[in-house]
């Protein structure tokens, strides 16, 4: 399981990827690395899925993508620093943190179970 865990970690820095994308591409190359970025964070997310908990899977996602791209903003393109939203960055983290130790990482479904 934790080899599905990973692909979800990678999900997330790709998803913080085509998100600043989104923003900064401008020419033929920076929308295709956009392109790629979505496809590939998409489908490790959707791989992922399979054997762990849907909601878990995406709450975990979106909450690292949105910290990361928060941070990404602050550190490389001079989005300004403010407490509050460092400290619902926290917050946020925390909620994905606590997702991640309360999830039982066991199959959801056996295989060929319900054949």
């Amino acid at each position: 399981m934790k080899v599905d865990w990973i692909k979800v970690y990678i999900a997330a820095l790709f998803e913080v990827s085509w998100v600043i994308g989104l923003k900064h591409a401008y020419d033929f190359w920076t929308w295709t690395g956009t392109v790629i970025s979505v496809i590939i964070s998409f489908y490790l997310m959707i791989v992922a899925s399979r054997k762990l908990p849907v909601g878990t899977v995406y709450a975990i996602f979106v909450g690292m993508g949105t910290a990361g791209t928060v941070l990404s903003e602050i550190l490389f393109f001079g989005e300004p620093i403010k407490v509050a939203k460092v400290l619902l960055i926290l917050l946020l983290l925390a909620g994905v943190i606590g997702l991640k130790l309360v999830t039982d990482d066991k199959d959801k479904v056996q295989e060929g179970a319900d054949s």
